[in-house]
């Protein structure tokens, strides 16, 4: 019996219908195991993962193989997105032994949940070197029957060795001045100067090291770490992984160049880009980054919003063709021939030169991704407007991608915080409402009655599983930035509720420590804890980066203490691999900076006290926090003993204890905040 049609995962839901027996992760599903002296096929992927769909396709479809599956095994599939700890404890035990790791990932369990056999995608037939799917069960089952006591040695040494992997971590102090240089000529030496970004192929959006080096370039006037970040930027807006027509970015170009994406679109990288573009434009006033921001937070609210406004976790890489077959990057891509069957033969040649569509193709079969190339010649701006209008509605009839609806509430605290501040800084208040709406739903539907959070729901209804480290650090992050972009303290007091958590319940109060899952949360084979970035920061970072601030709201010597600890891990990770602790060494600036406090007080009406708020919200200063409110508020503790200047709105910048001269002037708080 198929088990995951009441699950809330898209991804499971997307399972429901195969003639395999699915459990959910559960208690009961190992229990049966035990019973029936059966291994576990523990099969994880997510809704929006292409070879995922493959493999169902090809073999959780096919009746043969699940008739073979349920004699044999106890077949478990799991959404890393609704249970990332369960995803990390057991892909850290596929990289161990294969040295790589990806979607879908293929473990064989002993019922103790000890893993002993490990793979990812594996083919219905046998495949360059591969052994088919079919091939490696019956291997599994072989081994299962006649060398169980073999099975669960090795098991228990998996195990055993993982368990020696724990992170070492005594509290040494924060990175310095030295250990933040060092990281800026490690990404030096791994920049890609012709292309921007790092490393090879597939190329991923490096978010959390472009924050830091903004924030590196504020603090110290770094020339190289701004120009690192502008070319980055630039390239990949201009490349095929960004959307030329409705905005957004897909998860990874699969080329050095950004030419080919990797269709899928997630809501962390969008909301992550979303900030780092916005933040490029505080610090340049680059038109492309305000383009590209506003375009971003469209693309969110637009295409990613959902009915209870919250954020969705992903767009599908692959779409109906026109055939019934989904393929990837059906959606998106297009031939001189379609260009000029929906714009006419002049405006169709126009479009080709401008978006680099050739009768060659950039992708398969002869189709093109739409980019901008350095190219030579100038373009009539209404025209290229005109031309992409018409296409984005030509697009719009196409089937569309798939939508993952479950909503995420680290991704969706990632959203809020960028929502947010672009909606301040370009005058956006419809932008900021879709943040607030946002961080209700998190509130009324994620937020139990003791602040403990839910990692997802779907449809207004919370799902099963407990939030992790990245949830709490997260959410906080958004509600941390919605306090100082609405004035609205409230924000400030939830993202307290949420970091007495990560103080009481994630942290290891001997070293400092972090920990991805609660110290009262289900216990799996070991406790994961990752202090590296990947595609989002890591619980760790974004818990750390949390506690900075809030700690520079309130004046908690618990929260910043918190902070320096766990910052302990970025003095030794920084200088050694800068690209994977990106968001750590962002959150070093802010520390090494203060980070600023600045409180706006006045009638919050008034032209001035608007002036100043902008003013304090567009400040550079890495991480300075903000609130803005009336003299007698007691929405936030920096407004407290903050009056008037002369009966006139004013605002105070203090940094670690002391206080500049209050003052009333937008040009003067400017210059404070914007000071190296």
């Amino acid at each position: 019996m198929n088990r995951l049609a009441h699950e809330t995962s898209p991804y499971l839901l997307q399972h429901a219908d195969n003639p395999v027996d699915w459990w959910p992760w559960s208690a009961e599903a190992f229990a049966e195991a035990r019973q029936a002296g059966k291994p576990v096929l523990l099969s994880v992927g997510y809704s929006s993962c292409h070879w995922c769909h493959v493999m169902a396709h090809e073999s959780f479809e096919d009746r043969a193989t699940a008739d073979y599956l349920n004699e044999h095994f106890v077949s478990v599939k799991v959404d890393r997105e609704e249970r990332p700890d369960v995803d990390a404890v057991y892909m850290e035990a596929v990289q161990a032994a294969t040295g790589q790791g990806g979607w879908p990932m293929t473990v064989f369990l002993t019922p103790d949940a000890e893993p002993f056999y490990f793979g990812t995608y594996f083919p219905p037939a046998p495949r360059h070197g591969m052994p088919s799917f079919r091939q490696v069960l019956e291997g599994v089952q072989q081994a299962w029957s006649t060398r169980r006591d073999e099975v669960a040695e090795v098991a228990g040494k998996i195990v055993r060795d993982l368990a020696q992997r724990e992170l070492g971590h005594h509290a040494p102090q924060p990175p310095g001045e030295q250990e933040l240089a060092q990281a800026l000529l490690g990404l030096t030496r791994e920049y890609d100067p012709q292309r921007g970004g790092f490393g090879g192929a597939p190329k991923f959006p490096p978010s959390m090291v472009l924050e830091f080096l903004l924030r590196h370039h504020a603090r110290t006037g770094a020339e190289g770490a701004l120009q690192m970040a502008v070319d980055t930027c630039e390239r990949m807006a201009r490349g095929g992984i960004y959307d030329q027509l409705g905005g957004g970015f897909a998860r990874y170009s699969v080329d050095r160049d950004w030419i080919v994406p990797h269709f899928e679109k997630m809501l962390y990288d969008n909301a992550l880009l979303c900030r780092v573009y916005a933040h490029l434009w505080r610090a340049t006033g680059s038109d492309l980054a305000r383009r590209v921001a506003l375009e971003t937070a469209d693309f969110l609210v637009r295409e990613l919003r959902t009915e209870e406004g919250g954020f969705a976790s992903a767009l599908d890489a692959d779409s109906d063709d026109g055939t019934g077959r989904h393929v990837e990057g059906a959606y998106y891509v297009w031939t001189p021939e379609r260009l000029r069957a929906v714009l006419g033969d002049a405006d169709g040649d126009l479009a080709a030169r401008y978006f680099g569509v050739s009768d060659e193709g950039t992708f398969e079969h002869g189709q093109s991704v739409l980019q901008l190339p350095q190219t030579e010649g100038v373009f009539d701006a209404e025209q290229v407007t005109s031309v992409k209008e018409r296409l984005l509605a030509a697009r719009a009839e196409r089937p569309a991608p798939g939508r993952d609806d479950k909503v995420v509430a680290a991704w969706n605290g990632l959203a809020i915080a960028a929502l947010a501040e672009t909606g301040a800084y370009f005058e956006r208040p419809d932008l900021v409402e879709a943040a607030v709406a946002a961080a209700d739903l998190l509130v009324r539907v994620h937020l139990d009655d003791h602040a403990r959070l839910a990692r997802t729901s779907k449809d207004g209804r919370v799902g099963p599983n407990a939030g992790v480290l990245e949830d709490y650090g997260d959410v906080a992050e958004g509600f941390l930035a919605l306090a100082s972009v609405t004035g609205e303290g409230v924000w400030l007091d939830f993202a307290g509720l949420l970091l007495d958590h990560v103080l009481t319940r994630f942290t290891d109060p001997g070293t400092g420590a972090l920990y991805d899952t609660a110290s009262d949360a289900e216990q799996l084979i070991r406790r994961p804890q990752d202090p590296t970035d990947n595609a989002t920061p890591s619980g760790w970072s974004a818990a750390a980066g949390a506690l900075l601030g809030y700690a520079a709201h309130t004046g908690s010597e618990p929260h910043r203490t918190g902070a320096e600890r766990a910052l302990g891990v970025v003095k030794a990770l920084g200088p050694r691999v800068p690209r994977f602790i990106g968001w750590g060494l962002a959150v070093a600036e802010a520390l090494l900076d203060g980070p600023k406090e600045v409180a706006v007080v006045g009638p919050g009406l008034a032209e001035r006290t608007t002036a100043l708020h902008r003013t304090a919200l567009l400040g550079t200063a890495p991480g300075a926090v903000v609130a803005v409110g009336t003299a007698d508020s007691d929405e936030f503790p920096l407004l407290a003993d903050r009056p008037l200047v002369a009966g006139e709105p004013a605002a105070y910048v203090c940094r670690n204890f002391t206080c500049d001269t209050p003052t009333t002037d937008p040009e003067r708080l400017g210059a404070v905040l914007n000071r190296r």
